[in-house]
């Protein structure tokens, strides 16, 4: 037999149920329950799908690798080209009044080019242009670059490896190889301040420069012995003077060494993509520049890698203008 507190507690606990049911319908239970399974069932389906996308993407890298090749050279070297945030201003005047460039010397050299002789007017300074690179103008882009690398003022030059026996200065191919100025290289080589540069400024540039690498040789941009090293080391030094973050100078860094060594960064791409399953524009420039990967060392491991894909064309970087 029940006893009153039973009883009591039954009636209490059926209020109860009647409040809820009042408040939550039972349809809308349903309804909650439904969207639920459904929710469910799309997640696993969106799930899918990317997996399935992702496999059809790696099987027809695999049946057709010249797709992957044509992709890889399509962001390394983008047919508008690569524009940085910086612009020549006065550089060209300075370099020619500085002696640094011999402007007939330059404009012949440079007056086949297809956009070279429309960039020569940089020279004349006040020049809005931005330092802009593409297949068309990579030779005159890394000439002026070399030449302001080579006469601006820079510890990396004063108190790096290229002044360890300074009877031997003129014999890199950055200097001996400079032949486009009215007076030597070995006069010119950090002679003059183009681009003001504080000693805190100076230590950034060094930094930068020496976890930057080129294909060509072996030696980071602090040891700037060929062309490409003098121009990169230009840049990082208009770069940091201008206040560019790290990260940014960088990606400019790499898009330039992309344009003067096109095969190397495409292959690089390609391995990249192949080895490690990242997109060209998903890498991080500086690891791209490091030893490891942009150094010759790095590039040829690189090119024995991705051998017998069919559409890489492997010509090996070169100190060549």
């Amino acid at each position: 037999m029940k006893t009153l507190k039973q009883i009591l507690f039954k009636r209490k606990q059926g209020r109860l149920i009647k409040f809820f049911k009042k408040l939550v319908p039972l349809w809308l239970v349903i309804i909650f329950t439904i969207d639920s399974l459904a929710l469910g069932a799309l997640t696993d389906q969106m799930i899918m799908r990317r997996q399935v996308n992702r496999l059809r993407r790696q099987l027809t890298e695999i049946k057709n690798p010249e797709l992957l090749v044509k992709e890889a050279t399509a962001q390394v070297l983008p047919s508008g080209g690569y524009v940085t945030s910086l612009k020549w201003g006065d550089i060209g005047k300075k370099l020619v009044d500085s002696g640094a460039i011999d402007a007939e010397k330059f404009k012949q050299i440079h007056k086949s080019d297809i956009d070279g002789r429309a960039d020569l007017d940089i020279l004349n300074g006040n020049s809005n242009k931005p330092i802009a690179i593409n297949e068309n103008n990579s030779r005159l882009v890394v000439n002026l670059l070399w030449a302001l690398g080579l006469i601006n003022k820079s510890k990396v030059l004063d108190e790096g490896p290229m002044v360890s026996d300074r009877s031997k200065l003129g014999n890199f191919a950055s200097t001996g190889g400079w032949t486009l100025g009215k007076k030597t290289a070995v006069e010119l080589y950090s002679s003059q301040e183009i681009i003001p540069l504080t000693p805190q400024q100076q230590e950034m540039v060094k930094k930068i420069a020496e976890n930057v690498y080129r294909p060509c040789c072996g030696n980071a941009t602090a040891f700037p012995d060929c062309n490409h090293g003098m121009a990169a080391l230009a840049y990082i030094e208009l770069a940091v003077s201008a206040g560019l973050s790290e990260k940014q100078i960088y990606k400019d860094i790499l898009a330039l060494n992309s344009f003067w060594f096109p095969d190397t960064y495409v292959e690089m791409a390609v391995y990249f993509q192949k080895q490690q399953g990242i997109s060209w524009d998903k890498v991080d420039p500086r690891v791209a520049l490091s030893k490891d990967y942009s150094s010759a060392q790095g590039a040829a491991r690189i090119n024995q890698a991705i051998q017998g894909v069919p559409g890489i064309q492997s010509r090996g970087g070169s100190c060549g203008a």
